[in-house]
């Protein structure tokens, strides 16, 4: 039943990893490394921790699980993404504009974006939350609902962050290991197989 809802999760959450920009100007490279590295420090936790939540409600996809343990498992996975997404506009805004030509714009579109995420995914672990757990049927209803949700969410964000992955800034950024996709870190589960993922990844299908 929650098949759907990992799905929408793994394959939606796309995260500003790069910042859009250009200039021509050869000697403002040390000053764009410089500033990729001190937002990509920052940023790699928060990666991971969005890894870790995609990857965990991957674990809780087998056709038997318990409603109240797939909602206790989305919920705290919803919470996890959000409070990532708003650290992550934070060490953006922190950073300060990148040295690039419409870099103050650039950042505060992102800042915004990352805020907005970081919203959007409380308000999931509040719905969540609000499913009757009681009844399977109306539960995996609930779901449905919120999948579709997601995807909506997934899709808007999409739009506007792939506007921001693109420059001078992204390029910078793509070379710093902070700003590459980690690898999910999950305990085992006894039933079901970890798949881990990355924010921007694709799960593996599951019969």
């Amino acid at each position: 039943m929650n098949k759907k809802l990992a799905a929408a999760l793994s394959g939606g959450a796309v995260l500003v990893i790069a910042l859009s920009g250009c200039s021509s100007d050869d000697d403002k490279s040390e000053k764009v490394n410089a500033w990729a590295k001190q937002v990509c420090d920052q940023v790699q936790p928060q990666l991971q921790k969005i890894a870790n939540a995609n990857a965990a409600i991957q674990q809780q996809t087998a056709d038997n699980s318990k409603p109240a343990d797939v909602q206790r498992t989305d919920s705290a996975a919803f919470q996890q993404i959000s409070q990532a997404y708003k650290a992550l506009g934070a060490a953006v805004e922190s950073a300060g504009p990148p040295p690039v030509d419409g870099g103050e714009t650039t950042q505060k579109e992102a800042v915004k974006e990352l805020n907005a995420s970081s919203a959007a995914y409380a308000n999931l672990q509040k719905k969540v939350d609000a499913l009757e757990t009681k009844d399977q049927a109306k539960f995996a209803d609930g779901l449905k609902g919120i999948a579709d949700e997601l995807n909506k969410i997934s899709t808007t964000g999409d739009e506007s962050l792939k506007k921001l992955q693109s420059g001078e800034v992204g390029t910078a950024m793509a070379k710093q290991k902070g700003c590459q996709k980690p690898t999910a870190s999950t305990p085992k589960s006894t039933t079901q197989p970890s798949t881990p993922t990355s924010p921007s990844g694709s799960p593996s299908k599951k019969a």
